[in-house]
């Protein structure tokens, strides 16, 4: 079964709304943890809302980390994390206690500091762009983008493709070859976010 995108379903979030932002913009996409039609797909997606433990505790029961590291770092298929997504692909985070992740960029998951604002950071976003990321082709500096998130990516590596500030300047979008994350939602985020996810789908 060959699809354009595989939605990789893990239990965690909604993923249906990712799936009907792909389809809205005429993409065909599937969500799935059937290990052959991932291997099939073009482009791999991981969303997520949740817990980082939870989520790479369901990878590694689904045999899914492996089947990621092989389709992703191995076979170079373009990838976009979004939201946990994002996160599951540092080495490490310390939410609930430290959890090891997917490693692909050298990076850390951290809360955000105590300061007046709340955590979660919850609601929409000026994004700054600081690098020329495909993913952002026609897509104006400064757009809003919609975040739902109490820890942040902390990359050693200048992975960074575009940043966002609460409290702190943080980046909310990174590139490293064929891997592409979001700490935003892309499929919440109307207008832009749909050009962002048909800019993918268009690599």
């Amino acid at each position: 079964m060959f699809h354009t995108i595989a939605i990789v379903d893990y239990g965690m979030g909604n993923l249906r709304s990712v799936q009907k932002a792909f389809e809205k913009i005429g993409i065909d996409c599937i969500i799935t943890n059937n290990h052959d039609v991932i291997k099939n797909a073009l482009k791999i997606v991981l969303p997520g809302v949740g817990a980082f433990k939870d989520a790479m505790n369901n990878l590694a029961e689904l045999g899914l980390i492996d089947l990621l590291n092989q389709e992703v770092l191995v076979k170079k298929k373009h990838f976009l994390g979004i939201c946990l997504g994002m996160q599951l692909i540092a080495q490490k985070s310390y939410e609930f206690g430290e959890t090891t992740g997917l490693g692909w960029i050298d990076a850390e998951v951290v809360k955000f500091p105590q300061t007046n604002l709340k955590v979660p950071h919850v609601g929409w976003n000026n994004v700054h762009f600081i690098s020329q990321s495909k993913l952002f082709t026609n897509i104006p500096e400064d757009t809003d983008f919609y975040f739902v998130h109490s820890y942040y990516f902390q990359s050693q590596e200048n992975v960074t493709t575009a940043h966002c500030e609460y409290g702190i300047d943080f980046s909310c979008a990174i590139q490293k070859e064929n891997i592409f994350a979001v700490q935003f939602h892309p499929e919440k985020s109307q207008t832009y976010g749909l050009k962002l996810l048909k800019n993918f789908a268009n690599l």
